[in-house]
């Protein structure tokens, strides 16, 4: 197999393509965004919330300025970019942060009013792949710019906070993200876990720490500043140790969570949450995501990492059915009803590398879908050759 490279991914994919995405696609797309973007969760979530109820718009309407240069889009993005941020409270170390009570969303870490790293990386990513943008066009510039310096700064803020609060732990390979067991004590102060910050914690599973790195690569991509690469270098080079290969294949396999060290475990020596592949395939996307965006930033993952993923995808797991595709659990174990139909899922991501995952989104994608809101644009963005490196 021969993956297609960057170069030729931005230059050459819809002139390779056998036809383009249906012309119906963006107009559906629109139509869906517009009629449920009246929910207005950006007037009112926090926390991780932020991060699953507000950031799929916040893509959708990032990526569909790429897709249509239409900056009606940035005005939209701006808009609930704004709202969420501007609801934010300085807490005592003087960051801002957007708590909300079990916070920490973790039965690991319960009953903390507190906020929560995923959700704003989450929400502030979008924001720094327009600012980069916007800074890069004098025209964009000159109307945007002072508001994408502005995301920027708060962005930057938001890292230092976590790091501050000793939520980053480096490891003999690379390094991983904590969440913290302290909050607010409703008294304009910590709760007393804050004493211990830098040695408790809990390890963020896998797609948590891939939602975070992207967040630090697009903080990289907007600033120019090499801590950002770096730090999500790292993580990628913790995840990468974690591959496993199924015994006499080339087909992958890591786990969901995996301690990484002692603030992981229970006094009596077990772990503080089960390890092993995750029932629910739409987890292994995300990992996907990230691992793409790495790629795309030359960092860790190499072609024959793409190879390895993009046969996994498509040689195992897969139905071998174009319309109506179907994917089985990456480790092929048992269905669990909770997610009875995604046990395994299209790793989308890889589609810029292979013609036949490439045929397999096309005829199943759904534009006008809660899926499609941030997927689509960035789809036609990216056969388009309008779509940013890595964004």
């Amino acid at each position: 197999m021969k993956t297609l490279t960057l170069v030729l991914l931005t230059t050459t994919l819809a002139a390779a393509a056998d036809t383009p995405p249906p012309v119906d696609w963006m107009a559906r797309w629109q139509r869906y965004i517009v009629a449920d973007s009246r929910s207005r969760t950006c007037d009112k979530e926090t926390g991780e919330e932020i991060g699953w109820l507000v950031s799929p718009y916040l893509d959708g309407f990032c990526y569909g300025y790429f897709a249509t240069g239409d900056p009606v889009w940035i005005d939209r993005l701006a808009d609930w970019t704004d709202s969420w941020t501007k609801r934010g409270i300085k807490e005592p170390d003087g960051f801002v942060g957007w708590p909300k009570a079990d916070g920490a969303s973790t039965q690991v870490v319960p009953g903390l009013f507190t906020d929560n790293q995923l959700g704003e990386a989450m929400g502030l990513r979008p924001a720094l792949v327009l600012a980069a943008a916007i800074l890069k066009s004098p025209e964009l510039s000159a109307k945007y710019g002072d508001r994408a310096k502005a995301w920027i700064a708060l962005a930057e803020q938001n890292f230092a906070k976590w790091d501050a609060r000793g939520c980053w732990r480096q490891l003999k390979v690379g390094g991983v993200w904590v969440v913290p067991t302290f909050g607010l004590d409703g008294k304009g102060g910590w709760t007393e876990g804050y004493a211990r910050k830098g040695v408790d914690g809990f390890t963020l599973p896998a797609n948590k720490q891939n939602y975070i790195a992207r967040f630090e690569l697009a903080l990289f991509d907007a600033t120019g500043k090499t801590i950002y690469r770096d730090r999500a270098e790292q993580w990628f080079q913790q995840f990468k140790s974690r591959w496993r290969t199924k015994p006499d294949t080339k087909f992958l396999v890591w786990n969901y969570w995996d301690p990484a060290g002692p603030w992981d475990y229970k006094p009596g020596g077990g772990t503080k949450h089960w390890v092993g592949v995750h029932p629910n395939g739409g987890y292994y996307l995300i990992d996907n995501e990230g691992i793409v965006a790495a790629y795309e930033h030359h960092l860790v993952f190499t072609e024959t990492d793409i190879d390895q993923l993009i046969i996994t995808n498509r040689d195992f797991m897969w139905n071998q059915k174009i319309q109506g595709a179907k994917f089985a659990s990456i480790d092929a174990g048992l269905t669990d009803a909770r997610w009875k139909d995604s046990p395994g899922v299209l790793w989308v991501p890889l589609v810029l590398y292979d013609d036949t995952l490439r045929q397999i989104f096309e005829a199943n994608h759904k534009p006008d879908s809660w899926s499609g809101m941030g997927r689509t644009p960035w789809y036609v963005a990216l056969r388009l050759g309008k779509l940013p490196p890595g964004a």
